[in-house]
């Protein structure tokens, strides 16, 4: 990962008037993953790791993430101010019919002998929208999801489950950040036949895009209060957090519906899961 930091630059290279006549237009560039850039007013520069509509996540060489709004010339490309931009889907092939991932379905599916390795999430509401969104891709590759209730024993869990050559073990952990009980017990397990990632929500309601479900934003919760409980209160909502979920569940209907922190992970468990046989 190469950055070019601010060092190279005498003062600031969006003051002043580059864009006269002469300077020529600030190029768009597709924020396709792995493209390296740096934000021009932070100085926060990492690769791309997921992009939607309106923001671009950017992680950096120690793994942190950040998420920037979609600019016009926020970014540096190379030294260059670019506009970063929402990469163009894949062309599918003309008639072709998109799954809810994105993938070009498989018609006339007829799902794959199950394969030993195995993808895990912490409960029955992550295993349902990985579900909704990948199960047809899921299908195609023969990988099974479950869910374990927790990860509070996912060292017992992961030596149960036994990886190997050809079972492999994807781990999908809620509120995957530094400092929190999550990630000391993901630090626990090692084994290269295992893939530990997670997304930054506390809990993966939050994963599903506010603007879909027409509120402004996922509510503060107290600390001491049920996040759940705590989230439907703030929110008005008469009903159970069962009911909650259905209507969470409910209106997700592509993957443009969750936010890219969740998409790439799930994504990555995929890869892994599958590229051992």
């Amino acid at each position: 990962m190469i950055c070019y930091g601010p060092r190279v630059y005498d003062g600031d290279v969006l003051a002043g008037n580059w864009r006269r006549p002469g300077k020529g237009k600030i190029p768009q560039v597709p924020a396709e993953l792995d493209l390296v850039v740096e934000d021009a007013g932070s100085g926060f520069c990492g690769a791309v790791v997921g992009c939607d509509k309106e923001a671009v996540t950017l992680e950096d060489r120690f793994g942190k993430r950040r998420l920037f709004p979609l600019a016009p010339a926020a970014f540096l490309l190379e030294g260059r101010p670019v506009t970063l931009v929402r990469p163009a889907p894949a062309p599918a092939a003309k008639g072709a019919r998109r799954s809810a991932s994105g993938s070009i379905a498989v018609e006339g599916l007829r799902a794959r002998v199950a394969r030993e390795s195995r993808i895990y999430v912490e409960g029955v509401h992550d295993a349902a929208l990985v579900e909704k969104i990948w199960g047809h891709d899921l299908r195609v590759e023969g990988v099974v999801v479950e869910y374990l209730e927790g990860v509070d024993d996912l060292p017992a869990i992961v030596e149960e489950f036994g990886p190997g050559e050809g079972r492999r073990l994807g781990v999908l952990v809620d509120h995957l950040v530094p400092g929190s009980k999550e990630s000391r017990i993901a630090a626990q397990v090692s084994s290269p036949g295992v893939l530990i990632v997670g997304h930054p929500y506390i809990d993966i309601w939050q994963a599903v895009k506010p603007s879909v479900l027409r509120i402004p934003a996922w509510p503060e919760v107290p600390r001491g209060v049920p996040w759940k409980e705590g989230v439907i209160a703030a929110l008005g909502w008469r009903m159970e957090p069962a009911e909650a979920w259905r209507r969470i569940l409910g209106a997700v209907s592509t993957y443009s519906d969750l936010e890219p922190e969740l998409l790439g992970r799930v994504e990555e468990l995929i890869d892994f899961v599958t590229e051992a046989s």
